[in-house]
């Protein structure tokens, strides 16, 4: 049997950066829905928390597991999820890209109060500063939004 452990720091945004999940408690609601999702999927979500117009999520990877399928089936049956049950009065989406990056064990605790602390991070910059800044802190080319 073989043992993997590979961390992933996942972000992803709503459609054009529509602030869709305006409150906290359907913040939470999706959260909660996506873990579960996750969950019956074999997922592993350590830890999951964003703003109003994004979305951090911390996953350990399983052994037959892609970043790009996981993607796909977080994104696209929360969106599902989020629609029928008519938690937001427009139709919600997600955008097509996503951030990935690796993490270290040795620094996952501090991804994980980083992800914890995104309502308080996000009153001093918004998701377009974090993202630009991702983008540029870890060398990826910057896609126009679609």
């Amino acid at each position: 049997m073989p043992y993997i452990k590979v961390w992933i720091h996942f972000v992803w945004s709503t459609k054009h950066r529509i602030p869709f999940m305006k409150t906290r408690e359907m913040r939470q609601t999706i959260f909660n829905h996506i873990r579960e999702n996750a969950k019956e999927k074999g997922i592993y979500i350590d830890f999951i928390n964003g703003y109003t117009d994004h979305v951090h999520c911390l996953i350990s990877l399983g052994i037959d597991q892609s970043m790009s399928k996981i993607m796909q089936l977080l994104k696209g049956e929360s969106s599902f999820w989020v629609n029928k049950n008519g938690i937001c009065e427009e139709k919600f989406e997600w955008q097509d890209e996503y951030f990935a990056i690796s993490v270290s064990e040795s620094i996952v605790d501090r991804v994980r109060n980083y992800i914890k602390r995104q309502e308080e991070h996000h009153q001093k910059k918004t998701y377009a500063q974090e993202y630009d800044e991702l983008i540029e802190k870890y060398g990826f080319e910057k896609f126009r939004d679609t």
